[in-house]
């Protein structure tokens, strides 16, 4: 059984039904987000080719081995032990995970930062839009997918667009930044790469994101990619 947030029952249902608001929080002043163009980024790497020659002993009659496959690994987003994710979201399709302030935020799989930002600059109570999420990082996985986490406290040192990271490694810590509602948790969107739109609702999330985390959260390798494939051919990026 997952070890519940110690939050109040009624602060997490509030935070449920009415989506992120919240006061924002300081954060270290940095220029606006710029987002990296995903043809540049996106194609996973593929191993070189062995140059050993043939085993002696190996038949000739052999068929030729298939090419081989990549294996993408999938990590739980927050490294916490007490943590907590809802089935659903407010208005749209994402997941709010909840753990304590503080906690380490990490890459989903390996691949290359988008965007970051490093300044809370949402006003309670203004209109949606792409101040929402506070400090952010987005994320291209090797896998062709967009991951994005918002509300964070901070960022790590060194993550910026254009830097290429590791599945598992830190990009920043649990915090309560933007429409956060004043709860510390990770707002966390699955969405294809579709800046050419000016894409921030796309961004937020336009998959159900809980039964990969579920998957993740285990061990498992569940991968969004078809689902964020057939959302981009029939919505042409736009949400």
């Amino acid at each position: 059984m997952r070890l519940l947030r110690t939050l109040s029952g009624l602060t997490v249902l509030a935070v449920c039904l009415t989506g992120c608001g919240g006061n924002p929080a300081d954060g270290p002043v940095a220029a606006t987000p710029q987002f990296v163009e995903p043809s540049v980024t996106s194609e996973a790497p593929v191993p070189a080719p062995s140059s050993a020659a043939p085993s002696p002993s190996a038949s000739p009659s052999r068929s030729p081995s298939a090419t081989p496959q990549i294996t993408t690994a999938y990590v739980f987003p927050v490294k916490a032990s007490n943590v907590d994710w809802h089935t659903t979201h407010s208005k749209y399709k994402a997941t709010d995970i909840f753990a304590d302030c503080g906690a380490t935020v990490v890459a989903t799989t390996s691949g290359v930062v988008l965007e970051v930002s490093l300044k809370d600059v949402y006003v309670k109570g203004a209109p949606d839009g792409p101040n929402n999420g506070g400090l952010s990082v987005s994320l291209l996985g090797d896998d062709g997918v967009r991951y994005y986490g918002s509300h964070l406290s901070r960022v790590q040192n060194g993550i910026k667009k254009g830097v290429r990271v590791a599945a598992g490694q830190q990009l920043g810590k649990v915090g309560r930044t933007g429409n956060a509602n004043n709860v510390c948790h990770l707002h966390y969107g699955i969405s294809p790469p579709c800046a050419q739109v000016g894409d921030w609702k796309v961004r937020r999330g336009v998959v159900w994101p809980y039964s990969y985390l579920a998957s993740w959260r285990k061990g498992g390798k569940k991968s969004p990619v078809a689902e964020v494939a057939a959302w981009k051919r029939s919505h042409n990026c736009r949400a």
